[in-house]
């Protein structure tokens, strides 16, 4: 269960996990759900959105936990059942960036080399590139994310960035196993919740900046203030940040890195770029790029759909670099890189050429990025299909709409993950947006949107299929369905060929 783990070997003191107490009690675990607790645990008693988890201290303690850990307003709260069993009690003012450290060093050890990135889009495709340039370099190499565990260690994960306790438990069972590099996404829930906090990462990325998530970060500032910590309070003083300099709010954030004497690599097509694409060329099967670093020009051959996949290797490749790799057999790795599942994912092709690409694309700016990335490898018409998830930022509704309307020829408006919400209600907010030139359609069942996508398809059009990406489930309600888009499009264009009935 996530958020509870044993470390291997034999526990800890508390003063070994960098807890200031006079107690000399050895904990053997780390917990942060009481029912999942193990006699011996060390209890994280944290604050919540709902409520303080010290309200569940008591049954840890009756549990055996052997400490608990959290803040003055939850020791408050935890001061009567330390009266029927007394354990150690550890409060501090930032518990959750206590128990990421005290989690490291339980867990300890990592991967010796370790990158993290964060951005709006592109960590999942960046941090699999860094993974695979490793691993074509002959390094024993893992990705952690959104996608779970991947490469030469795998295990799953429900979060995009894993709480504190099962990130650290996760990075020591790679390094047991042999793992020596790890590229690992850093989503703002999880650096403002402080779950990166003690991960010894030698270099730090930032993709791009743009809306999303603001239905938990108050405003753009907060947002932003979140994915700024990876570089303040993550990155070690020697560490490298890599910038994507296209994107002007990094422009400008990569100047106050600059003035604080933090190493830098710029990434972009500008001319100041560190690692500058200078060129790229497209067809049906992917792209030839042309770049420069160090005063040398390279050219490579990426089999990757869209423009701004250039970008993404290219800040896979400057993340390598900045942690110890040589550019030059970094650079003669990026041909051999692969699609990341639910990225640019090629589906399915039409006899008269027409083909189906799937994208994780939920957000403005990336439906945007998306399809006018794919629009150079298309001769016809671009289909798009979107939707938009439930329970989530709904400012970004009507934007998701009108940046499909405005690039693709055609919009069909499905459902996404619903959740809780009416669908109908969600696809109003996106189709309220969707003034362009484009054709805008609306379907509700997102596996006959699909079908009706691939049915339009002509000769030489394209059909991109965007917001679920990797996913392997459709959640309405509070139940999760089995649905797959690449699995879908790949079935309706069969029963369209007739190749299955």
């Amino acid at each position: 269960m996530a958020g509870t783990a044993t470390g291997a070997g034999s526990g800890k003191r508390l003063q070994d996990l960098g807890f200031t107490t006079d107690s000399d009690v050895t904990i053997t675990g780390i917990c942060l759900d009481n029912r999942a607790l193990k006699s011996g645990d060390l209890f994280a008693a944290l604050p919540g959105t709902a409520q303080h988890g010290a309200v569940y201290a008591s049954a840890a303690i009756n549990a055996g936990a052997a400490a608990v850990l959290t803040d003055p307003a939850g020791a408050e709260i935890v001061k009567s059942a330390l009266s029927q069993i007394p354990v150690p009690l550890i409060v501090v003012e930032t518990p959750k960036e206590a128990l990421s450290r005290a989690a490291a060093l339980f867990f300890a050890p990592q991967p010796e080399t370790m990158v993290a990135i964060t951005g709006t889009n592109g960590k999942t495709s960046v941090s699999t590139f860094c993974r695979q340039i490793w691993s074509e370099l002959d390094l024993t190499a893992v990705n952690i994310g959104t996608t779970g565990v991947q490469g030469a260690f795998t295990y799953p994960l429900r979060h995009t960035t894993p709480d504190a306790v099962t990130l650290h438990n996760v990075m020591q069972q790679a390094a047991q196993s042999g793992v020596t590099h790890a590229a690992m996404e850093a989503s703002s829930h999880g650096l403002d919740q402080r779950r990166l906090d003690g991960v010894q990462i030698k270099a730090a990325g930032f993709t791009n900046f743009t809306q999303d998530h603001l239905d938990y970060h108050d405003t753009f500032d907060a947002y932003f203030a979140a994915k700024a910590r990876l570089f303040f309070d993550v990155l070690p003083v020697d560490g490298t940040a890599v910038i994507n300099t296209d994107d002007p709010k990094l422009a400008e954030f990569c100047q106050r890195l600059t003035q604080m004497g933090t190493p830098v690599i710029t990434v972009g097509h500008n001319d100041t770029a560190d690692l500058r694409i200078l060129n790229q060329r497209f067809d049906g099967t992917g792209q030839d790029v042309r770049f420069s670093y160090a005063g040398k020009v390279y050219q490579t051959r990426l089999s990757l759909i869209g423009g701004f996949q250039a970008a993404n290797v290219m800040m896979a490749a400057a993340l390598v670099i900045a942690a110890g790799a040589e550019p030059s057999h970094v650079f003669d790795t990026l041909a051999h890189l692969t699609t990341v599942r639910g990225r640019m994912e090629f589906a399915a092709e039409r006899s008269n050429g027409a083909t189906v690409f799937v994208d994780y694309a939920h957000t403005p700016d990336a439906i945007e990025t998306a399809i006018t990335a794919f629009r150079p490898h298309v001769m016809g018409r671009l289909i798009a299909v979107i939707g938009a998830g439930g329970d989530r930022d709904t400012t970004k509704r009507p934007l998701m709409g009108q940046a499909a309307a405005q690039t693709a020829d055609v919009v069909i408006i499905t459902d996404d993950n619903p959740r809780s919400e009416d669908p109908a209600a969600i696809r109003a907010m996106v189709r309220a947006g969707a003034d362009g030139p484009a054709d805008v359609i609306e379907i509700g069942d997102r596996a006959e949107a699909i079908l009706r996508a691939v049915s339009m398809l002509d000769p030489s059009d394209g059909l991109l299929i965007m917001g679920k990406g990797h996913e392997t489930g459709q959640t309405i309600g509070d139940d999760v369905f089995p649905f797959d888009d690449v699995e879908q499009a790949s079935i309706a264009a069969a029963v369209l060929e007739g190749k299955i009935s």
